[in-house]
């Protein structure tokens, strides 16, 4: 069953602007990466959805495929992005099988609530490996048919582009490292290195015709990341932080990714596209944990989601 539109994108955008054109994405099978990918397939584009659940994956491709009649989405699952052979396997395949490779997202991630005492070196390589090595991966494997998609599609800004847009990348990052946050060394650390990584890509392959943003989601409802992060019986508490007042919705990042990758994102580059109603700007301690009791306590975190215990 279709999902409702209005519920993974806005109705500002008109269809088939990425008509015979193909997304890639790490984290696909995630709540905001496969709104990502659906809002694209839903405006023309077939898709590759990667992750490292088979079952999972390969559900949620087939989900999306719903968005439009005719759509192709393939779900690869069994895909670590630690291992840059399987990426590359996995992009080949993608071009093969759907004609062409477009559109990136780099959208894998881990992520835990420990303060830094209690991340364990392992836990900390971890989500640095996925984060960064794994957006480079990402990146290694993607890179050669960006470039081909960049030089079929670049448009000066003032001429129609007929045949649409390609070329382009978008790195999933977060606001967590701008003030400093709690718990969130780890992460912090990693999504730094992909910011930097984001903006390197935009000034070496700019001249080629690829465009390397950022989107940057704040705390967006119904996703795993405000389960893992904050208390369910702080919610209400988390959204008056917010200066918007309330929570974001999934469909707020994939209406980032349909501008950034769509002819009106045509002379956007290396920069990052904030997507989080101000909330970074309050810099409050969020997820319903008090400042700095919990951090004094010593205690392990919990009430929330697929909560992770490390070794000091």
């Amino acid at each position: 069953m279709p999902m409702e539109k209005y519920q993974f994108m806005s109705n500002v955008w008109r269809d088939g602007i990425f008509d015979n054109k193909v997304v890639f994405c790490t984290g696909g099978a995630g709540t905001i990466c496969s709104a990502q990918v659906r809002a694209m397939v839903a405006l023309g584009a077939n898709a590759c959805i990667i992750g490292r659940n088979v079952e999972k994956t390969e559900n949620m491709a087939k989900d999306i495929a719903t968005a439009r009649p005719g759509a192709r989405v393939l779900g690869i699952g069994a895909i670590d992005v630690r291992k840059p052979e399987l990426l590359q396997g996995a992009a080949d395949r993608c071009a093969r099988e759907l004609g062409s490779l477009d559109f990136v997202i780099a959208g894998a991630a881990g992520n835990f609530l420990a303060t830094i005492d209690q991340i364990s070196p392992n836990a900390m390589k971890s989500v640095i490996d996925i984060d960064v090595l794994g957006s480079y991966n990402t990146v290694k494997a993607t890179l050669p048919y960006l470039k081909e998609s960049a030089g079929r599609y670049r448009t000066d800004g003032t001429t129609l582009p007929v045949n649409g847009t390609g070329g382009r990348i978008i790195f999933v990052s977060a606001t967590l490292h701008y003030t400093g946050t709690p718990m969130q060394s780890h992460v912090s650390v990693a999504k730094a290195g992909v910011d930097a990584m984001a903006m390197s890509v935009a000034i070496e392959q700019g001249p080629r015709g690829i465009t390397s943003n950022i989107i940057a989601p704040g705390p967006i409802a119904e996703t795993e990341g405000m389960a893992r992060l904050s208390k369910s019986d702080a919610k209400s508490k988390v959204a008056k932080a917010v200066p918007s007042g309330r929570f974001g919705a999934v469909k707020e990042i994939a209406d980032a990714t349909v501008y950034l990758f769509s002819d009106a994102g045509n002379f956007v580059n290396g920069e990052t596209l904030v997507v989080d109603g101000g909330a970074w700007h309050t810099a409050g301690f969020a997820g319903g944990f008090e400042y700095p009791d919990f951090m004094l306590s010593g205690e392990s975190v919990t009430g929330v989601k697929g909560g992770k215990k490390s070794k000091l």
